[in-house]
Order: structure tokens, then C-alpha cells, then sequence
């Protein structure tokens, strides 16, 4: 993985329809999700700080925080039933894409049935042409935020979610949509928001 130095891509990566962040997750299921009451912040690793600024990381921790606070969980500095760790990597990927030209393949081809109307099959003839494939390679960024949950007391692992989507370019919208990405990638948590 590369981890790039700009402190503008996390904001890049909570723009846009959340419809286009892709969510995977997982949970413990022996874990009971109903007896954690507090909640508490790991801190953000190495890598996510070369990525975020104190303001961004503030923003991100608000809006996952609301999200527990949905299902019942209070924050707390220390001492939380849970532990909850957020970190941001950011990869240069490369796609590559083909477009293929067909000429003159099947048919009659130029001339049709002859020149004025003359006798033969003219240029290009039946089934006579040439097909030509290109090849396009485009770099694009891909962001990827994982959401990990552990248990104070054992230490293990009982939650996991991963958001990730393709970057783009306008960070604009970024902070208004902070709160929808931390719904999209909190949607699959074992415990479902209080109505």
C-alpha cells in the first residue's frame, strides 16, 4: 500500500452519493452487542495522520460518534466497554480499458454491387475488413476508511467496517457529507439506531 502525503484526500473521500461507497463488514457472532454501554477512541494510526489534519479527524469522530450514540452507546475519554479504531489508507490504482474498430467486416462493402450498377461485389467484398483493439490506462485514487470495534475487557476484535470508494477531485461537499458516510459504513453494526 502506498500512503499519500496530501491532507485534502479524506475529504475527497466523504463526497458524493454514499450510494457509491462500497461497505463490507463483518462482527463476532458470539459476541452479546447489548452490554456495551460506553465507547472510547483508539486514536488514529501513523499513516491516517500524514493523510488528515486535526480538524478532519475531529469531524470524522463526531460523526461516528453520533452514530454509536444512535444505538445506545455514550462516549467516554477512558475506561469504555468498547474501543473503537478509525484509520484512513489511500492506494494509486490503474485500470485499463479496451475499444475495439471494426471496418468493412460483413456486407457488401464500398461499391456495393458494382460500380453503376455493373456486375461484382466491389471494395471491400464480402466479409473483407480489418478489426483494430486500443488500450487505455487511467491512474485513479481509491480511499478506504475502516471502522475496527474492540472489546475493553479481551481485547478481541468484535466488529469491523470498511468503506471504500473511488477519489475524486472537489472536496466542496466534504464536511456536509461526513455524517452520511459514517451512517453508510455504521449501517451494518449488530445494533441497530434508536428511533
Amino acid at each position: 500500500m502506498k500512503y499519500l502525503n496530501s491532507i485534502w484526500l479524506l475529504s475527497i473521500f466523504f463526497l458524493g452519493s454514499c450510494s457509491s461507497i462500497k461497505v463490507t463488514s463483518d462482527y463476532d457472532k458470539e459476541a452479546d452487542f447489548t452490554k456495551y454501554k460506553t465507547f472510547e477512541y483508539y486514536g488514529w494510526t501513523e499513516e491516517s495522520d500524514k493523510i488528515l489534519n486535526r480538524f478532519q479527524k475531529e469531524r470524522i469522530e463526531a460523526a461516528f460518534g453520533d452514530e454509536f450514540a444512535k444505538r445506545g452507546l455514550k462516549y467516554v475519554k477512558d475506561g469504555g466497554d468498547i474501543v473503537v479504531s478509525l484509520f484512513i489508507v489511500v492506494d494509486k490504482k490503474t485500470s485499463t480499458t479496451a475499444y475495439t474498430n471494426h471496418y468493412g467486416t460483413g456486407g457488401y462493402g464500398y461499391g456495393g454491387m458494382g460500380w453503376y450498377g455493373g456486375y461484382g461485389m466491389g471494395y471491400g467484398g464480402m466479409g473483407m475488413g480489418t478489426s483494430t483493439t486500443h488500450y487505455s490506462e487511467n491512474d485513479y485514487l481509491e480511499g478506504t476508511l475502516v471502522v475496527d470495534v474492540f472489546d475493553k475487557a479481551t481485547k478481541k476484535m468484535i466488529w469491523q467496517s470498511v468503506g471504500q470508494k473511488t477519489l475524486a477531485e472537489n472536496p466542496k461537499k466534504a464536511e456536509s457529507n461526513t455524517p452520511k458516510v459514517a451512517a453508510a459504513i455504521m449501517k451494518p453494526f449488530p445494533i441497530k439506531p434508536i428511533k
